[in-house]
């Protein structure tokens, strides 16, 4: 009995040192068949590098780990050629009569940067940087230049996913959490700016969840800092380990150059944009149809209510999920399947998280009570840019 017990409790202890091995060294091989993920995505381990072997105040190693995955994108279209303003004179039209301008359009050409956010060849970078291009161009760090094809795009949060075929192996970005990033990090700003090649810029992040400044219709943007000028548009916005944080994507400017405020896109928004489009060629949104205002305290006591919070229910569309569910113009809304709302881009960013299809109990608030409504969720419409 004694010689069975010892046999068993080697074997335990040979299993556990082999998984333990396992875990350590070759995670992967511990994954069942079906992938996590319809793309390859290198996610940042929970132990930083070892920071001993970096010289102090120095990025050197966060920009080595980065820069090879991020990308200059050039891109050309047909402009038409402005007309000659004489063609529109009336007398210049009464001696010479009716003129057709015959010119060929110009071949405009654009540029901005890009990220390599798998080994298999995706790109993420800004849809204002690709738009409206008939041709793409991306030149990798090394030297390396390839045509690229739109596999597609997302203008309400200014990002666009291409796909280069057929080169191998890429230097791929690693993702950081979604949740790393903190106000007063270390970031560094990567992208080509104003064409003159590969630049690292450095700052701290200055902000968190920027909105409502006018620029897409789904804001939630990281603040910077760090340089960000034209050309950087589509770059990566870095930890200081080299771990993707965010997109760059706009800046506020009087110049043109930088001035020390530049926004970038989190990461967890630009992989569940570049996850959908890869899977389905696009993405995909819940909507009820209902213009939404701030609620502010004149309106709540105009409206008869006793509290200053949700989002006022300012209009609501004709056939749309929410009129057929009961939802009525001066209704409060406080939350949506539990979730409390708070103002009108937290109810924008809720709704549009749920998928079409899914019946979610809206609570709002009336002069008489508090009521739920049951609502189905519908699928938000494609920008008219899309079309």
């Amino acid at each position: 009995m004694r010689r069975l017990w010892l046999t068993f409790a080697q074997a335990v202890t040979i299993s556990v040192a082999v998984l333990f091995v396992l875990t350590t060294l070759k995670p992967e091989w511990l994954k069942g068949a079906a992938p996590s993920s319809v793309v390859e995505i290198l996610e940042a381990p929970g132990a930083a590098f070892d920071s001993a072997a970096v010289a102090p105040g120095s990025y050197a190693e966060a920009a080595k780990r980065s820069m090879p995955a991020v990308v200059h994108i050039y891109t050309t279209k047909d402009v038409a050629r402005p007309r000659h303003p004489l063609l529109d004179d009336p007398i210049f039209r009464h001696f010479f009569g009716e003129r057709q301008d015959n010119a060929p359009p110009q071949r405009a050409s654009g540029l901005g940067s890009g990220v390599v956010a798998s080994p298999d060849g995706f790109i993420l970078t800004n849809n204002h940087v690709i738009e409206a291009a008939d041709e793409i161009e991306v030149a990798l760090n090394d030297g390396r230049k390839f045509p690229a094809k739109l596999v597609g795009r997302d203008p309400e949060t200014d990002l666009a996913v291409l796909k280069l075929e057929g080169n191998g192996k890429l230097p791929a970005i690693t993702f950081a959490a979604t949740d790393a990033v903190e106000v007063g990090d270390v970031v560094l700003a990567i992208g080509n700016p104003f064409g003159v090649g590969q630049t690292v810029t450095m700052g701290i992040v200055s902000a968190l969840g920027r909105s409502q400044l006018g620029i897409n219709t789904f804001e939630n943007y990281i603040q910077t800092d760090a340089a960000i000028n034209p050309g950087n548009s589509g770059g990566a916005l870095v930890d200081s380990h080299g771990n993707l944080v965010g997109i760059n994507t706009a800046i506020y400017s009087r110049s043109g150059g930088s001035l020390g405020i530049g926004f970038a896109i989190p990461v967890s928004i630009a992989r569940n944009v570049l996850e959908q489009i890869v899977s389905t060629g696009e993405v995909t949104r819940g909507w009820i149809g209902v213009e939404i205002q701030e609620m502010t305290a004149e309106l709540a006591e105009s409206f008869g209510l006793p509290k200053v919070d949700g989002a006022l229910i300012a209009g609501v569309l004709r056939g749309s999920p929410a009129e057929r569910a009961g939802i009525r113009p001066g209704d409060v809304l406080l939350s949506v399947d539990g979730t409390a709302v708070h103002d009108p881009r937290g109810m924008l960013e809720t709704v549009a998280a749920l998928p079409p299809g899914h019946e979610a109990l809206f609570r709002v608030r009336r002069p008489s009570g508090e009521v739920d409504l049951k609502v189905q969720v519908g699928r938000r419409p494609t920008p008219p840019a899309e079309r």
